[in-house]
């Protein structure tokens, strides 16, 4: 029997993975199961599958769910200290799904305590890749992207030689403005832009979707994961969003992954790896799909991934900047403080001002020196969206 923890268990990643795991339940203990805001949901999975404890991150929420688990055996946590406790039991699994920096620490601490990490949270890498693999390596433990485009080049990858890759190609759908224009771009609002064509996901990440942020940040943990230069990276937006990613070889070979706009693959392929089981997910039938588009993102459309390939230029802990500034702009974006373009305007500026012209080192293999350097993306993105908003 497998034992298993989930961080972020009420998010569309975890509650992919519960149904997964409730398909056969007779192979999974659940260690613990965390979540956030959604107490109703983490109760409800709590007394579906009796973890060993329960985390609520939010600390307030802590009275709520504990007098609705009492008498039930499962231990309630609460809060960063709840979180890290959970985190460090005896695991052979740990899922990381927890969106944001808030995931950094928890994966960290389940690698740390021996567990194999099931990677959904794409800022880790972002922020700290370096680290995450350095304790991966001392820990002789796995590190298993779920994000399905790195799922793929780690399947495409399995018995090839590192050193014969040419490139790697991401796909996006291109989000909701895929078909809009500069000037229509810029007066969207959090609704619109929290629609996806094809993927079924929650607000933040389908805002991010539809900016193109979240495909910066797999771009960055792409570099990160397969030891990639930044020319060995394309995107491609593919409105199908049925070829999740394509690894090219020296020979010319272009090796696709594909398949169905299903986190449940990604996620099943984490869970059995190294083995293959059968996973309750569509199977394409080529002849009714017709035809794969693809065409090149347009970096005015889609100024995040300008900035991603400049961290990755920068290197450093400007992956940590980059993405604390992109958590406080997209705030600014859904509180309606800033336009849709101006997320990348305010990422931009927070580089500038870290980066640019800088040449302090700073230890990136260092988790305090990642959270210092995250804080100070924060503080800085936040000094800009004042001064955006005060212009306006």
């Amino acid at each position: 029997m497998k034992r298993l923890s989930i961080f972020g268990a009420t998010g569309s990643i975890g509650q992919n993975t519960l149904d997964l795991i409730r398909r056969e339940r007779e192979n999974y203990h659940i260690v613990a199961l965390t979540g956030a805001q959604n107490i109703d949901a983490l109760v409800s999975i709590a007394l579906e599958f009796r973890p060993d404890c329960v985390v609520c991150a939010d600390d307030s929420k802590f009275g709520t769910l504990k007098e609705c688990l009492a008498g039930r055996g499962v231990e309630v946590l609460a809060g960063l200290s709840g979180i890290k406790d959970a985190a460090e039991r005896p695991v052979d699994l740990a899922l990381s799904a927890i969106v944001g920096a808030a995931g950094l620490e928890p994966g960290l601490r389940a690698m740390q305590a021996g567990a194999h990490l099931a990677l959904a949270n794409k800022e880790s890498m972002v922020a700290a890749g370096a680290l995450m693999k350095k304790t991966a390596a001392e820990k002789n433990v796995n590190l298993i992207p779920v994000d399905s485009e790195h799922s793929a080049i780690f399947q495409a990858l399995i018995g090839e030689d590192r050193a014969t890759v040419e490139r790697v190609i991401l796909t996006a759908s291109g989000g909701a403005f895929r078909c809009w224009t500069l000037d229509q771009i810029a007066k969207a609002t959090p609704e619109q832009a929290a629609t996806h064509p094809n993927w079924n996901m929650g607000q933040r990440i389908t805002i991010d979707s539809a900016s193109l942020f979240n495909k910066s940040l797999e771009v960055i943990e792409a570099k990160e994961l397969f030891d990639l230069q930044p020319d060995q990276i394309e995107v491609l937006i593919h409105p199908q969003s049925m070829i999740h990613a394509m690894v090219g070889f020296q020979d010319g070979a272009l090796m696709a992954h594909i398949g169905p706009p299903d986190m449940r693959h990604a996620i099943g392929f984490a869970l059995n790896y190294p083995k293959r089981k059968h996973l309750p997910v569509e199977r394409l039938d080529l002849t009714n799909i017709g035809r794969f588009d693809f065409q090149k993102p347009d970096t005015e459309k889609y100024p995040a991934l300008r900035l991603a390939f400049q961290v990755l230029e920068i290197g450093q802990l400007s992956g940590a900047v980059y993405n604390a500034a992109k958590e406080i702009a997209l705030d600014a974006f859904i509180a309606r403080k800033i336009g849709f373009l101006d997320m990348a305007v305010v990422v931009e500026r927070v580089l500038e001002r870290n980066f640019v012209n800088s040449n302090d080192y700073i230890d990136p293999l260092n988790l305090e020196n990642v959270l210092m350097m995250d804080q100070i993306g924060r503080a800085h993105a936040r000094d800009e969206i004042k001064k955006l908003t005060i212009r306006t």
